[in-house]
């Protein structure tokens, strides 16, 4: 049986986890920081046979090289990269390949239905598969600490406010009211974007996912299954349906 790893590289942090077949085994968040001699460590010591790599943002140069070298089979997940699914979206070229795990990800774990996957990242991502196992695409908003950014760089007063504090509903100052404002908008919009898709495609299935899914899981009216690691289960899919290829 193989072990593999799949490396989520995102706008804010480098997620990367060890799946021996369907079974997730670890899970780890790297620094930037020195992160080629880390990785190259890291496989070394859990002896892993493939990787998938998926990059949002700017990588080191010699990662991909090193990752050929190190691994008996790797990819870098791209809009050429064959897939369990059909992706129908009509502009591949800037379509964010944390999108296309998610879908992956939503389908081959509930198929049949029609799937809508809501990742609460940097950006707000709804992604929908239909149950024809094809990705049509979704809709793309301004994430937690976006929102909260955004109230204090477009306006003169308004404060730079952590996600991290007090909140309520009803705020009593500034902070409180930004911090409201953002979670339960929000929540709101979230909750208002699941109705919309479930009165227009019977047989639905939402799963919450993303670094901040944690805000919502509560405060969500809809009845939704949250997963924090779809996006690696994701990977660890597609990375298998292409391993074949290389032999």
């Amino acid at each position: 049986m193989s072990m593999n790893i799949v490396i989520d590289w995102g706008n804010s942090r480098v997620k990367a986890a060890v799946f021996s077949d369907d079974k997730l085994i670890e899970t780890k968040v790297f620094p930037e920081e020195d992160i080629i001699t880390s990785l190259s460590f890291y496989i070394q010591d859990h002896k892993i046979d493939n990787g998938i790599l998926a990059s949002v943002a700017m990588h080191p140069p010699g990662l991909e090289s090193m990752l050929q070298t190190n691994l008996g089979f790797f990819i870098k997940l791209d809009m050429n990269t064959p897939l369990p699914i059909i992706n129908a979206y009509t502009s591949p070229d800037t379509l964010g390949m944390d999108r296309l795990p998610l879908a992956v990800a939503a389908h081959m774990m509930n198929p049949g239905v029609n799937n809508l996957v809501i990742s609460c990242g940097t950006c707000i991502t709804y992604n929908f598969v239909q149950k024809n196992r094809t990705f049509r695409g979704g809709a793309i908003s301004p994430g937690l600490h976006m929102r909260l950014q955004a109230m204090h760089q477009f306006t003169e007063k308004l404060p730079q406010v952590k996600v991290e504090g007090d909140l309520l509903l009803l705020g009593y100052d500034t902070a409180t009211c930004m911090r409201s404002g953002a979670v339960y908008g929000m929540a709101a919009e979230i909750d208002g974007m699941i109705a919309e898709f479930a009165s227009q495609y019977p047989e639905f299935n939402a799963t919450l996912t993303g670094g901040d899914a944690a805000y919502f899981e509560s405060r969500l009216k809809s009845k939704i299954f949250a997963d924090p690691y779809l996006s690696l289960r994701g990977l660890n899919l597609i990375l298998k349906h292409n391993v074949p290829y290389s032999r």
